[in-house]
């Protein structure tokens, strides 16, 4: 029986598990050194609508003569009445449960992407996300992110073990490839854990990993383990908890919001972030979706909230940061027979942030007549989400243009929104 102290115990155990609730992190073979506040890099902060939200109601075309006619029992009263949309331009305007991001929209930090997706066809929400993550739509072959092949063609502004992290059990395919991406369920959980391997009941995992340490031994594990713990230190010297909401932040209770705020210490701690994914679910609103309430306003309210909250949190620093919104395709513009909508096509795009030319909608408006509905049904798609993402990725994470970001679409700034000062 291997002895909990053992390389061969922890190898077996799954050594590369030792770290978070999450994936593997491929620091395991790099330095772990802390950031230098004079070197901070610009952070990009990319956040997933899992589900497919109703871009239509998120962000309300109040001045198409369409809109009213198609939507049914779901749509969103007209700007100017106590539960009706809040305008932003004349013609767009936010969900009523989104005006906790007015203000940014106001003072030009917000700006929104109406009729963005993804050129493929796919209503498949796995097959979408998959296209979009990986940044090849139509190809299901693609083994890494976009992110991660764009930060990988990129210089680091230092060597940090946390260059990109994701808030979650699980590696987002947007930043799998050979970046040392970490996944981490929580930053408190970020630990050598217990209980891995041939459960070894009463295991003390990060005793017998310390043990290994002060032990010298002179093999892969000791270099690897060396650098693990190492970073584990580095995180715990960082005393994340020490970063309480500033500014009068108060982010929404639940997982999204704890993401979020874990995400504003990781920034505050100049562990050397550079780019952060987060999640959020419950988008699929086939039935009683509701309108200016119920269900889909229930969830913006939380997303609204959690980002709102973000961008007050970190004050100052939301010059270097920008915060990207995307979902992987919007939903069907005329109302079903449950009172919910299905899957569509295009969807609308958030991006906040001290550099972003906020205060305006970027992209053309392709119109809510019939003729005008791709396939007669969803809103088309008039911005491609890679020109989007590439805008943000080149001009705020200065990632080359000779970056492979996007397999088999040349990007040209030519066709970028333009969301970027």
């Amino acid at each position: 029986m291997d002895c909990p102290c053992t390389r061969r115990a922890f190898m077996k155990g799954g050594a590369m598990a030792l770290l978070g609730l999450g994936a593997m992190p491929r620091f395991l073979v790099r330095t772990a050194h802390a950031q230098d506040a004079a070197t901070r890099p610009k952070t990009l902060i990319a956040i997933f609508q899992r589900g497919a939200v109703d871009g239509l109601s998120m962000v309300v075309p109040h001045g198409d003569p369409n809109y009213y006619g198609s939507r049914g029992s779901i749509v969103i009263a007209r700007p100017g009445g106590g539960q009706g949309s809040l305008d932003l331009d004349g013609f767009f305007g936010l969900h009523p449960s989104m005006a906790s991001l007015k203000p940014i929209w106001d003072d030009r930090h917000l700006a929104l992407v109406h009729a963005c997706g993804s050129p493929d066809t796919t209503r498949s929400h796995f097959d979408a996300q998959d296209y979009m993550e990986s940044g090849t739509p139509g190809v299901k072959t693609t083994p890494d992110g976009w992110l991660a092949r764009g930060l990988q063609a990129a210089p680091p502004a230092g060597v940090s073990p946390f260059r990109a992290v994701a808030m979650g059990s699980q590696m987002p395919r947007t930043l799998r490839g050979d970046i040392g991406a970490i996944a981490m369920g929580s930053a408190g959980d970020f630990d050598v854990k217990q209980g891995m391997g041939g459960g070894g009941s009463g295991l003390n995992a990060r005793a017998g990993f310390e043990s290994l340490y002060e032990k010298g031994v002179k093999d892969i594990l000791h270099g690897t383990g060396r650098e693990t713990f190492e970073a584990v230190k580095m995180l715990k010297a960082a005393k994340l908890e020490r970063f309480q909401p500033e500014n009068g932040a108060q982010y929404p209770r639940g997982k999204f919001g704890d993401n979020l705020k874990q995400i504003a210490q990781l920034i505050k701690a100049d562990v050397g972030l550079q780019v952060a994914f987060a999640d959020m679910g419950g988008w699929d609103t086939h039935a009683a979706q509701g309108n200016e309430r119920g269900q889909l306003a229930n969830r913006l309210t939380e997303f609204s909230d959690g980002l709102a909250a973000l961008y007050r949190d970190l004050g100052d620093r939301m010059a270097d940061v920008v915060i990207l919104t995307m979902s992987e395709f919007g939903r069907t513009v005329r109302e079903n027979g449950n009172r919910g909508t299905d899957h569509g096509h295009a969807t609308a795009m958030l991006v906040l942030g001290g550099a972003i030319k906020g205060g305006r909608a970027y992209g053309r408006w392709p119109g809510l007549a019939p003729e005008q509905l791709y396939e007669g049904r969803d809103l088309a798609v008039t911005t491609d989400f890679r020109n989007l993402f590439a805008e943000v990725a080149s001009r705020h994470l200065g990632i080359p243009a000779s970056a492979p970001l996007f397999p088999g679409f040349p990007t040209n700034p030519s066709k970028y929104p333009g969301v970027l000062v």
